[in-house]
């Protein structure tokens, strides 16, 4: 019976094959918006997370001053030498503790030069950022205590600067100061906010406030928690020694600012998984649009075989025989839109997904929810349409031409 009424429905379909398209349109164009943003969207939140990763495990980053609208750096006081040996005595559960001070420099090798960040740390910093050398080493203890110019460099200075050759043991120019390069890093790529992090060169922190910076300032410190730690609470334990150590009172302002690069991951996806589920919902009109036009469409076919009706009822068919064609037949017209839309939101997602530079993350669980959601549709508005005819008296129904 059901196999009957599906021939049925696939023989009126195909009659008007242009007209069950363009009622069919809705429902593609809302399936596929809602698989195609749904994908992007759960690439772009995976990308967020692995860039966040980039950073380091379990980080957190201390500057000084605070950032937003109305405020400043610039007249906050940096850190030192005896702040971070305070850290490291008094806060349990860190793996590592680096001092950053770092700024813009033009660095000179043979007739090449460029322009990048140069950084001031010591090897601690490469535990903190999980970063590893692909060439060369790490800083000797004696170089950091000396504040030897040793340097090492990320991978787009050497590009830039050496090409294909290899750069250890050779020297470069950092402003005035010639550095010996002992190390190369690991290849880590843009930020997802744009920078360039293999677009440095690290040097013995010493070195850089001796030679480079001209000051014993520390801009900001890194801090790595050990697995299984948790991070809030080494945020809050540094926040209290470091207001201490300020001399900020009570109700006054950080003159400083403490970021969790687990709590900022946290923001950034949970922002993209809201737009997504925003974008999802905008997209899930376009189902409500073609429930719509499949309403419309069953009922102008309604009335256009009303005298097929009426045959059909007078020679004893019965109601619900009759409501289930039309009902199937809407059914089977949402679910060819709802197949040709899953194949063009997964046409479109793959596009879009390979411009942006974002993995392809198809979640079945939305394929499987557009589909059913599209046969629902179907039901829904099939139904009245398929009630009305069910409804139709067969000696009107034969009366009408």
């Amino acid at each position: 019976m059901l196999w009957e009424a599906v021939k049925l429905a696939l023989q009126a379909i195909r009659r008007n094959a242009m007209r069950s398209f363009l009622t069919v349109l809705g429902i593609v164009i809302g399936v596929g918006a809602v698989i195609a943003m749904v994908t992007i969207g759960n690439g772009t939140t995976e990308k967020v997370r692995v860039e966040m990763a980039k950073l380091g495990t379990n980080l957190l980053f201390m500057r000084r001053g605070q950032f937003g609208p109305g405020r400043s750096s610039a007249t906050a006081k940096p850190f030192n030498a005896r702040d971070i040996e305070a850290i490291r005595s008094q806060l349990q559960g860190l793996r590592a503790i680096a001092p950053v001070a770092q700024q813009s420099a033009t660095v000179v090798y043979g007739t090449e030069n460029r322009t990048t960040l140069v950084m001031g740390t010591d090897n601690e910093y490469f535990t903190t950022q999980d970063w590893l050398l692909t060439e060369g080493r790490q800083f000797l203890d004696s170089e950091v205590r000396a504040g030897r110019a040793a340097c090492v460099i990320g991978q787009t200075v050497r590009e830039k600067l050496f090409g294909a050759t290899s750069p250890i043991g050779e020297s470069i120019r950092v402003k005035n100061v010639s550095c010996e390069v002992i190390g190369v890093l690991a290849d880590k790529g843009e930020t997802s906010f744009g920078s360039d992090q293999d677009d440095v060169v690290i040097m013995p922190l010493r070195a850089f406030q001796r030679r480079i910076a001209g000051n014993s300032d520390i801009s900001s410190v890194n801090l790595s928690a050990q697995n299984g730690v948790n991070t809030a609470r080494v945020q809050a334990d540094l926040e209290r020694l470091m207001r201490e150590r300020r001399g900020i009172v009570s109700g006054k302002e950080d003159d400083f600012s403490v970021r969790d690069t687990r709590q900022l991951a946290q923001t950034m996806t949970g922002t993209t998984e809201i737009m997504t589920q925003l974008l999802g919902a905008v997209a899930s009109v376009s189902l409500l649009v073609g429930g719509i036009g499949i309403m419309n469409i069953m009922l102008v076919s309604v009335t256009e075989r009303t005298r097929e009706i009426g045959i059909r009822l007078a020679i004893g068919a019965l109601e619900r025989q009759v409501l289930s064609q039309f009902l199937v037949e809407a059914v089977v017209l949402s679910g060819f839109g709802g197949v040709i839309g899953i194949l063009l939101g997964l046409g479109l997602a793959a596009l879009a997904t390979e411009a942006l530079a974002v993995p392809f993350l198809l979640d079945p669980g939305i394929v499987v929810l557009a589909f059913s959601f599209s046969a629902l549709v179907g039901v829904i508005f099939g139904y009245f349409p398929a009630r009305r005819a069910a409804h139709l008296d067969p000696i009107d129904a034969l009366r009408h031409e």
